[in-house]
């Protein structure tokens, strides 16, 4: 009877789509080929090589730029030599007078090291007094350097599988490697707290201080401000002693103390925390800006070699050590006054609130140092030296009086210091730049040939900043933010346990990206310029601070707005992949960081939980019509660092995406490294068993390469 009656009222089937009913359940996408596609294209070794090929095609051109002259001091101004153009040539080396190109393989055999000469164009004087003329010489050697394997100055660069096979190497090396003396010696990647960054953290007596280790082209100095017994200071190696903050505040002239207390905010706990640094500053009968200069040069350390101060040495040692890497034009200390009084909020902050301290050993907060940056930092120091040496050598010649021949410049640049320099450190490992206060052992290991993944995973290892006898559990931990960018489970037992660690399997280390661009579109999307504001308009609690890179470029109103804006841009290849946006709720900031070292892995973009790569793309791509790249290029995928992944939220697999969900993982095994990515059904065993296991498959003795037979 019911029943009939269901059929008789037939309008309330009306309702429903059949067609939906019909529909077959719709699966997840399979992303797996993504995996092995990332690895065509970036590889597990791509830092190394991205790195190198930034120092050799952008960092060396600047190097030589910024020290291009060398002129005589002595006697003759008008005697100079001018460097114009610098280049790499190809791995070639001089036999007998004739040169001979070099492969890898032939190296290896015959210990020598794989290196290209270092070519540049010189603009130059030939005579001197009266007589001079100017000469241009192309492709002078000034040394040789070191070529890491598969990078773009390397002979098997873009080479297919019989073209290197025809050079005697293997199709899988991977490279990312340099050839010294005939053995292979990787650069490991160095771990470093981030240059330029806010650090706010406590003494060992518990006083909270807020550090800056500044690095510019040209100085690199450690700024740090301290609350000590209710007074706040600043240390800094260039002062005898600490200096009262206020005291430094009005030697940049800012001369009222109102001011100040503006741009550090308006809340009453903020004045109450300052008040006894005011009184200090007033008990010195320190008040205008010609007061607190005369202060502080009696604080200067004074230099060992007597030689008369040019200028004010107080005054230069805040224009160009103090802070470092935000730059004064002009005597205008207004930006670094506003920088010095958002370190005081911030500390401020981690006194009323604990929560506000930074965290050591956060992954946003370190920097991985690739071999570029290392290498660049050697090549500096060996070029410049080179060039005093020069200097010296003319010197003596022109202080002579009778000279036979005459004189030519050229013949003088001394060749041999920057190889000997460049092979010596790389065989030895040890690191001793004494201009940049760099002394380091054991930078450089000989890479582990037993099994072809332990070679890998030996490119993949991350050196620690700290001495492994130091007896801390907390750099030894396993940090929630290593999700993804290193690996879990690839750490040795012992001593060095959680300080040496591994790189994920999709890990990309970023190199350095142009701020220039970045900073006039930032003005372009409403960014309002920090010269343009009072102290009062700083702290507004609508308004947020835009950071870029450690320096303040202003603050924006609607910072959501502004940071969707720009990822829109980075999805659009409008600005680089691996520019990082991060709004930072707490402090009231917008970081965005393009700087060079730091951690970061792609995953799909989800809109409103739903994935925006669907089957056709796949479908694609195992055709070979897309890459990886095109992927990027379409932004269906995008790069996120460790702070940036602090505003998404990411779904494990497509099924588990709800409608907040902003990306999904490529394939959730990836969190995993090379050698820890070979256990079989790693979840289903104790957690050290992995680690183990780790430790283990390095000293499995497998076949190396295809060319093993023909390497010894």
């Amino acid at each position: 009877m019911v029943a009939n009656e269901g059929l008789h009222n037939q309008p309330q089937w009306s309702g429903i789509d059949k067609q939906f009913l019909a529909t077959p359940v719709k699966s997840a996408v399979d992303k797996f080929q993504l995996l092995p596609e990332f690895l065509k294209v970036r590889g597990l070794v791509k830092q190394h090589l991205d790195s190198f090929n930034y120092f050799v095609r952008t960092e060396i051109k600047k190097i030589v730029h910024a020290n291009n002259e060398i002129r005589s001091s002595k006697k003759d101004e008008n005697v100079y030599l001018r460097y114009k153009d610098v280049r790499i040539g190809e791995p070639s080396m001089i036999i007998d007078g004739v040169t001979e190109k070099l492969s890898p393989h032939k190296c290896r055999l015959s210990d020598t090291t794989y290196a290209a000469p270092i070519l540049v164009t010189i603009e130059y004087t030939t005579g001197s007094g009266q007589n001079t003329s100017v000469q241009t010489k192309k492709d002078v050697v000034i040394g040789r350097m070191p070529i890491m394997l598969r990078s773009c100055c390397c002979v098997l660069y873009g080479k297919d599988e019989e073209e290197l096979a025809r050079l005697g190497e293997c199709p899988l090396d991977p490279g990312g490697y340099f050839v010294i003396k005939g053995t292979e010696k990787v650069i490991l990647i160095q771990e470093q707290l981030s240059k330029n960054r806010i650090i706010i953290d406590a003494d060992k007596k518990g006083c909270v201080q807020a550090s800056v280790t500044s690095s510019t082209a040209a100085t690199k100095s450690k700024t740090v401000i301290k609350m000590e017994k209710e007074k706040i200071y600043l240390y800094l190696n260039q002062f005898k002693s600490k200096v009262p903050i206020m005291v430094v505040m009005k030697a940049m002239g800012m001369e009222s103390d109102q001011e100040v207390v503006q741009m550090i905010g308006r809340d009453p706990r903020y004045s109450a925390l300052l008040l006894p640094s005011i009184e200090e500053c007033a008990k010195a009968n320190v008040y205008t800006q010609h007061h607190a200069l005369e202060y502080l040069e009696k604080q200067v350390k004074q230099l060992p070699y007597a030689y008369a101060p040019v200028e004010k040495r107080a005054l230069s040692i805040l224009r160009d050590i103090f802070i470092a890497n935000i730059p004064v034009r002009q005597y205008n200390f207004r930006s670094k006054c506003i920088y010095v009084a958002v370190m005081l909020r911030r500390m401020m902050e981690a006194i009323l609130n604990k929560d506000a301290m930074d965290d050591k050993d956060y992954v946003g907060n370190k920097r991985l140092e690739l071999s570029g940056q290392l290498l660049s930092l050697l090549f500096e120091d060996l070029f410049k030296t080179m060039n005093d040496e020069v200097r010296k050598t003319i010197d003596a010649i022109l202080s002579k009086t009778s000279r036979s021949s005459r004189f030519d410049m050229s013949q003088y640049i001394v060749k041999d210091s920057i190889t000997v320099g460049l092979e010596r450190t790389l065989s030895t490992g040890n690191w001793d730049v004494k201009r940049f206060r760099m002394h380091r052992k054991g930078m450089t290991q000989v890479v582990a040939r037993l099994s072809y993944i332990g070679s890998l995973g030996h490119m993949t290892k991350i050196s620690p900043q700290f001495e492994k006898s130091r007896k801390v559990s907390g750099p030894r931990a396993l940090q929630p933010s290593q999700w993804g960018m290193l690996c879990p489970c690839d750490t040795p037992e012992g001593e060095a346990c959680g300080l040496v660690k591994n790189l994920a399997l999709m890990t990309h280390v970023t190199t350095d990206e142009e701020e220039g661009p970045i900073s006039s579109l930032c003005y372009s999307l409403g960014v309002e310029d920090l010269e343009l504001l009072s102290g009062e308009e700083l702290h507004m609690p609508n308004s947020f601070l835009i950071i870029l890179n450690g320096l303040i470029l202003g603050k924006h109103r609607k910072p959501q707005h502004f940071a969707s804006a720009m990822r829109k841009l980075r999805r659009a290849g409008k600005i680089g992949e691996f520019v990082s946006i991060f709004v930072n709720e707490k402090q009231h900031c917008v970081y965005i960081a393009s700087d060079g070292g730091r951690v970061c892995r792609p995953l799909v973009i989800a809109d409103k939980g739903v994935s925006r790569i669907k089957e056709h793309h796949m479908k694609e791509l195992k055709d070979g019509v897309r890459t990886f790249d095109s992927f990027l290029r379409e932004g269906l995928i995008e790069y996120l660092d460790v702070n940036e992944e602090n505003n998404a939220l990411i779904a494990l697999y497509e099924g588990e995406a709800t409608p907040e969900t902003t990306h999904i993982e490529i394939e959730p095994f990836t969190i995993l490294g090379v050698c820890a990515g070979l256990i079989p059904y790693p979840h289903h065993n104790q957690s050290p068993r992995n680690t183990y296991q780790c430790a283990m498959g390095k000293q499995a003795m497998g076949n190396i390469a295809y060319n093993q037979a023909s390497r010894y």
